[in-house]
């Protein structure tokens, strides 16, 4: 496998590290992905932030004020209805909460498998670098003998033109005297 980068060793996609993700895209969560199910999903991320964690104790401390100071008689003491309240918020938070586990599970196990195919391709492309390095220094060693059997030859070459330059020198000043 071969990375692509640009001359920044940037990859060329902006999306590029999402790419082992992409084959899992037509997986579809046990709770689907309509409407009901983003929202549900949603809605019980909320009910853990402090946002709603404030605001339910606001309202909580509104209620029992008017109903204890006589401002509203609807509920009062023992809060009857706000029990009600809180019993149904109940009822329909633990599923909401479970749906968005589950959801959440079905999601991280799809990029588990994503990010180890992403480990097995690098490790793949590692292997392939590192035959690829093993390949070229046998070249190069095998490149660096053969210079060296030339620049043996040359030497040779060189010492051979050179006696017999000078046994030719020899015969041509010997046969000149």
């Amino acid at each position: 496998m071969e990375l692509v980068h640009n001359s920044t060793s940037q990859p060329t996609s902006p999306q590029h590290h999402f790419r082992f993700h992409t084959q899992h895209l037509h997986l579809t969560s046990v709770f689907g992905n309509d409407w009901f199910a983003l929202k549900a999903e949603a809605f019980a991320r909320f009910f853990g932030t402090p946002v709603f964690l404030v605001a339910q104790t606001v309202i909580v401390g509104v209620w029992i004020a008017l109903n204890t100071m006589g401002v509203f008689n609807f509920d009062i003491y023992p809060f009857i209805l706000l029990n009600l309240a809180f019993s149904l918020q109940a009822a329909y938070a633990a599923p909401l909460i479970l749906l968005a586990q589950t959801r959440q599970a079905d999601r991280d196990k799809v990029h588990a498998d994503a990010d180890a195919q992403h480990r097995e391709a690098l490790a793949q492309a590692s292997e392939q670098r590192q035959a690829l390095a093993v390949a070229q220094t046998a070249t190069l060693l095998e490149l660096m003998r053969q210079n060296t059997e030339l620049t043996e030859v040359t030497r040779a070459l060189s010492e051979r033109i050179e006696s017999l330059t000078e046994e030719v020198h020899r015969r041509l000043t010997k046969g000149n005297s």
